[in-house]
């Protein structure tokens, strides 16, 4: 008789205990145990717990391969849904394997788990360890489908909705629920105060696997409802029309005001500022350093001198490396939408900036088109207050079809060289420029995460000896619009071509690491640098406008602090979006910081060193960003680590 000793833990979630059966079959290499009902005295996997039951078999059943489970109705209840966090299993040699879950388990079905040592296809030579892997796979291809939104926008899961991922039994990873109609009368639903409508019923009934936590789902009406109720009853949702003048401005969000917020606000006027939100804004990749002008930007050096002073010229500072631009080309042919019945307007804006001796970045030149010519003047800081502050704040927002079209138009262009950080930085030339906090802290990270990914494949001797196999041929297909041709490419050992090809095919470790650093860094770090401060910047709203109600202006002395009201947004659409930044600016209360993983899915030592060692250099990076803001004006937190989400959360 051999006698295998369960421990059982269930996840501390609201309702993760459950009243089903659930019984447990171990699977070895030399057979399988009896389906054993975990079943005590008292209550059973109730939310928290951990709790030990017995196995016991005719004889031992050698490696064990699988961990069968299996939840049954018990009597006359209703499914109870179950959330397993893992079972360990000690056997009678005293060997334990971890069998890691985390899941939520739904209906009366089987799940089958495998050890937690991250076994690769390579290593599963059983026949047993091949049909699960094939099942398992076949399973997730079904259940996630792909179909095209639009024409050139990343694809999406291929349902009209999310009461087809309810009562698709293809879905696997989905719960059977009671359909909720979804229609606006039992469906989207606006909250009280809240202008725009919330699908209720997927919050709800959306399969827990997926769906936000009851946590996070709390923590979000909480940020909504107060802040648009505010907003309701004051009226200010329901306001149509221009502010009347722009201290108004300042009361919207009363309540929710930061030190970031009261700073952009004192200082959003200021050029220094307007040049520090290109590296330290929610949009700190535009720049590039450029050593010749283009010649859709005809800036001469008599236009910038009172700037640049006497001891330089324009020609010079170009040599040097410390003239930029941001070139908004992609805005050209956006199309335009309407707000309260009325057209809302797009520049494609060209903005050369100077690195001034004192290490600031200041604007010197503001075109609102790709075209120059009479009507389209060249805006400058030696012109009037208006005519510069409005030429500083021509950045729209351009509506849905705006928004698709921005979408496809940026993956068109979107390279290889833009996905990873080091990379990109190179090439737009800013390595050096100073006060790139942005640059920094990223850099930082993501030598933290390619030295994990670089442990998890250099590691593995498999990996090793398959990157070793495949680097003796000719690896990647190449793009036939690629200026590089596919022998020169070779040549240069290069395994993608050179234009904005994506690797089709890994073929070295390093290749590896690079890649797996970039899809972590770009879900994590770089989110949190784009998204985070979106409320820090946007609560002022001339600051950063979501729309132009004027088209750019193209003479100049034309701009009053009225027709400057009349170009913003109209008050209720102004709240509207403040609205928005408030809510995704949020931290959510059940964050999972960069480097936290609750979820203990490797249970060898290898990659639990390696971890540790992870969470050891981003602590370190934490404390040196602490101690550096210390000394700034504007503390740049949004790449410290324990404000960086582990991915996309929003």
């Amino acid at each position: 008789m051999a006698v295998y000793r369960l421990c059982v833990t269930t996840g501390p979630y609201l309702k993760a205990g459950t009243l089903d059966n659930i019984s447990v079959t171990l699977v070895g290499t030399c057979g399988e145990s009896p389906k054993q009902r975990l079943d005590r005295m008292g209550r059973d996997l109730a939310p928290g717990s951990v709790q030990k039951y017995k196995v016991r078999c005719s004889a031992e059943l050698g490696e064990l391969l699988l961990l069968r489970v299996h939840k049954e109705r018990y009597a006359f209840f209703r499914k109870d849904s179950w959330y397993c966090s893992r079972i360990c299993v000690t056997e009678p040699d005293g060997t334990v394997s971890h069998f890691p879950c985390y899941q939520w388990i739904e209906g009366y079905c089987t799940v089958e788990l495998r050890p937690g040592t991250a076994r690769t296809v390579c290593q599963d030579s059983l026949p047993l360890l091949l049909d699960h892997r094939t099942r398992e796979l076949r399973a997730r291809q079904e259940c996630y489908r792909w179909k095209i939104y639009a024409p050139g926008f990343p694809h999406i899961v291929d349902v009209s909705s999310f009461q087809e991922m309810e009562s698709d039994k293809k879905f696997a990873l989905t719960k059977t629920t009671t359909c909720v109609d979804q229609d606006d009368s039992s469906g989207n639903r606006y909250l009280p105060g809240f202008p725009m409508k919330i699908d209720i019923p997927s919050l709800l009934y959306m399969e827990p696997n997926i769906r936000y936590s009851a946590t996070k789902t709390a923590s979000l009406l909480f940020n909504a409802i107060p802040a648009s109720l505010g907003m309701k009853l004051r009226g200010l949702l329901d306001r149509k029309g221009s502010w009347k003048k722009l201290d108004d401005m300042r009361n919207i969000f009363w309540c929710h005001k930061t030190f970031m917020t009261k700073y952009v606000t004192e200082h959003w006027r200021e050029d220094h500022f307007f040049g520090y939100q290109y590296l330290n804004g929610v949009n700190p990749i535009m720049l590039h350093c450029i050593s010749s002008l283009p010649s859709k930007l005809p800036v001469t050096n008599d236009m910038v001198a009172p700037l640049l002073g006497q001891s330089t010229c324009l020609q010079t500072e170009l040599e040097r490396g410390n003239i930029f631009l941001a070139d908004y080309w992609i805005l050209a042919e956006a199309p335009t939408h309407c707000l309260n019945d009325r057209p809302q307007y797009v520049a494609a804006p060209l903005c050369l900036l100077w690195l001034s001796p004192q290490g600031a970045l200041v604007p010197l030149a503001i075109q609102l088109s790709q075209t120059p010519g009479p009507d389209s003047p060249i805006f400058l800081p030696t012109d009037s207050d208006w005519d510069w502050l409005l030429a500083k704040t021509w950045v729209t927002s351009i509506g849905r079809q705006g928004l698709l079209y921005l979408m496809s138009t940026g993956l068109a262009h979107f390279t290889y060289t833009n996905f990873c950080l080091p990379d990109s930085l190179r090439a737009r030339g800013v390595l050096a420029i100073p006060n790139y906090y942005y640059r920094d802290d990223g850099l930082k990270i993501w030598a933290a995460i390619e030295r994990l990914t670089c442990f998890s494949t250099h590691e593995d001797p498999l990996v090793l000896q398959e990157a070793s196999t495949n680097h003796s041929a000719p690896c990647a297909p190449f793009c036939p619009a690629c200026p590089l041709l596919k022998e020169q490419a070779l040549a240069l050992g290069a395994s993608f071509c050179f234009c904005h090809c994506f690797p089709s095919r890994l073929c070295t470790p390093g290749e590896l690491v690079k890649f797996l650093t970039a899809i972590i860094f770009n879900c994590s770090a770089q989110h949190a640098a784009v998204n985070s401060g979106q409320h820090d910047f946007g609560a002022w709203i001339p600051n950063a406008p979501s729309s132009m109600r004027q088209p750019p202006p193209e003479t100049k002395g034309t701009t009053t602090l009225k027709t400057y009201l009349d170009t913003l947004p109209e008050v209720n659409i102004s709240c509207n979006n403040l609205l928005l930044f408030w809510l995704v600016s949020q931290e959510p209360k059940d964050q999972r910081p960069l480097g936290t993983y609750p979820d203990e899915h490797f249970t060898e030592e290898g990659p639990r060193r390696s971890i540790a060692a992870f969470q050891s250099r981003l602590a370190q990076i934490s404390r040196d960003i602490q101690e550096r803001n210390q000394g700034l004006e504007l503390p740049y937190t949004y790449l410290d680590p324990p404000f960086i989400e582990n991915s996309v959360s929003i």
